[in-house]
């Protein structure tokens, strides 16, 4: 009888090898794509549902080495830098897939089409308004390989938010990224993005919330609640709604561990929502509030709806009612008419605030935007070093945050990827902690309890308990 079984057992392995040897043989022979995403997390998140949409019809995903039959290239256009740099990851794509159908979409694509039609070996150039439709767009051509290439730029201010396919969220990431909203109403002189990405949109909420629900169906433990003007969401609805409330309800209806917010402007993170972290077991405590400028001058040539004192009335409102919170901040050096004492403002301003960390940026006029005609433009050695000295205040002030921690246990999401010089695997902690910890590949996409042990340059290394 367990001769029989075992033969039995045997068998049936070997028609599941089989089987799988077919699917495998199957899918080898379809063709492969590559996505390189530039920008934000928004952008992350659309080539997310770009990859599903492909995988769902005849393409697979490329391997490493392996030759890629269409290359998408996700992007950005926030800065002249990133412009630049969006071209010349398109021209890179060009170079190392010379086989390849070239598919260039995001906002560098929405804004100037004409631009990267001219690249030589683009087959297909899609806006923000018909990134949704990439894959029906690329299967109706049936002159692939004709020459030229094909534009599509519709207006960007008609089109309306897509709720993600199931499964479109969790992309390669330990932690999803769900776009909930898009667009931007604002109208800072540096910004492009209302060009790119057109008025706010939101995501209904019942949609946000069975995302939400799949995703932590699938064995995530958090997921990142991303938009262009988050703090705008809901008000554009029927009947309208708001982040704290949607926020609630997540919390009612789903099972969601962790949930994170990306950037929020300084004038829309409310008592509501600071109360609401401070009291929740699963919001992240974690903020990133654009500062821009320290300077009320500069602030107001840049048409930011605060001021200097406001932003620091806010930031001491964070760490008083949550001191454990993280709190980055990000600032646009060397704007037009940034003068020593204007960037000394800025500084200081930093200095004096429990901040976390900064994201600094130089500044690099967009073509398209009222800033781009300024005059009494800051030299770029100048920018540069400016830059250079914000960056060491930043890392001085993350390290004293990390310092607080060394000793102390906090839990940690164990992501996949390892630490480059240590090779250790990262984890982060709902406070935005990066956290290194030498185990194996097994823990990734866990929540573990660790105790912080010391720091070594921006980072943590904790034991597991």
């Amino acid at each position: 009888m367990q001769h029989f079984l075992l033969m039995k057992y045997e068998r049936n392995l070997a028609l599941i090898f089989i089987q799988d040897s077919g699917i495998n043989q199957q899918a080898e022979k379809m063709p492969t794509f590559k996505i390189n995403t530039l920008g934000c997390k928004v952008n992350q998140s659309e080539s997310d549902q770009i990859a599903k949409d492909l995988q769902a019809g005849t393409w697979r995903p490329a391997r490493n080495s392996e030759p890629s039959q269409m290359v998408v290239i996700n992007t950005c256009t926030v800065t002249q830098k990133a412009a630049m740099q969006s071209r010349q990851a398109v021209r890179q794509a060009i170079r190392n897939n010379p086989n390849a159908r070239i598919v260039v979409t995001g906002c560098y694509a929405q804004t100037e089409p004409d631009a990267l039609a001219k690249i030589g070996g683009v087959r297909y150039v899609i806006g923000n308004a018909d990134k949704h439709r990439l894959v029906d767009l690329i299967t109706a051509d049936q002159t692939q390989t004709a020459n030229g290439t094909i534009t599509v730029c519709n207006d960007v201010d008609q089109s309306r938010l897509r709720t993600p396919a199931p499964g479109a969220i969790s992309g390669k990431r330990t932690r999803p990224v769900l776009k909930i909203q898009d667009g931007c109403n604002a109208a800072c002189t540096y910004c492009i993005v209302p060009l790119a990405r057109g008025p706010s949109r939101s995501l209904p909420p019942n949609d946000v919330i069975a995302a939400v629900r799949a995703v932590s169906e699938a064995g995530f433990h958090e997921i990142v609640l991303s938009g262009i003007h988050l703090g705008h969401y809901g008000r554009d609805l029927t009947p309208g709604t708001s982040l704290d409330e949607l926020l609630d309800r997540i919390e009612q209806s789903t099972a969601m561990p962790r949930l994170r917010l990306s950037s929020l402007e300084p004038l829309e993170i409310t008592e509501v929502l600071i109360e609401q972290m401070a009291e929740s077991t699963r919001l992240c405590r974690h903020f990133h509030i654009p500062l821009q400028s320290g300077d009320d001058r500069i602030l107001k040539k840049m048409r930011r709806p605060y001021t200097s004192d406001a932003f620091k009335q806010l930031v001491f409102r964070i760490h008083e009612r949550i001191p454990d919170a993280a709190i980055g901040v990000d600032i646009l050096v060397g704007f037009p008419g940034e003068t020593d004492e204007a960037f000394n403002n800025t500084y200081e301003c930093i200095r004096s605030l429990p901040v976390t960390y900064l994201h600094v940026f130089p500044f690099s006029a967009r073509p398209g935007t009222p800033a781009a005609s300024y005059a009494h433009r800051v030299p770029s050695d100048v920018i540069k070093t400016r830059c250079e000295h914000m960056r060491r205040l930043g890392n001085t002030k993350r390290m004293r945050f990390n310092q607080h921690f060394i000793g102390r246990r906090i839990p940690i999401l164990v992501e996949s990827t390892r630490h480059a010089a240590s090779g250790f695997l990262k984890g982060i902690s709902p406070n935005y902690l990066t956290v290194l910890i030498d185990t194996d590949d097994s823990l990734s996409n866990r929540i573990l309890s660790v105790r912080i042990t010391r720091q070594v340059e921006n980072n943590l290394l904790g034991v597991i308990e």
